[in-house]
């Protein structure tokens, strides 16, 4: 079972900068692609930001030019390099990472327990 530790969420004023960091552990097969997602209360949970293996990038475009996805395979972590930041980013921020053997099609989604990012002079 695939297990996502999440760090670097709290408060931070209007204009400031968060890194969010996610290391995923105990898969058996090779982890694919990783992301972020957010969920502000109310709201539906909405893609941030993902990173496929090789390095391709997804950016929601509410966070286009500001936020900033980065992976390092080896040791199955994502970074969200978040700037400039508003009040409306305020949200529980989830990372995901998929687990994947092509060899016998088996492709599963597991997720962390989300980090509360809150912005707020």
């Amino acid at each position: 079972q695939v297990q996502l530790v999440e760090s670097g969420g709290g408060l931070v004023q209007p204009g400031g900068s968060l890194r969010l960091s996610c290391t995923a552990s105990g898969n058996r097969f090779v982890i694919s692609a990783m992301g972020w997602y957010r969920q502000a209360p109310g709201m539906r949970r909405d893609m941030v930001a993902v990173i496929a293996s090789g390095g391709r990038t997804q950016y929601a475009d509410s966070v286009k030019g500001r936020f900033t996805i980065s992976r390092d395979n080896a040791e199955n972590t994502v970074h969200l390099q978040m700037s400039s930041l508003e009040p409306g980013d305020t949200a529980v921020y989830s990372c995901y990472a998929e687990e994947e053997n092509s060899s016998t099609y088996y492709l599963k989604r597991f997720w962390g327990p989300g980090t509360q990012v809150t912005v707020s002079s």
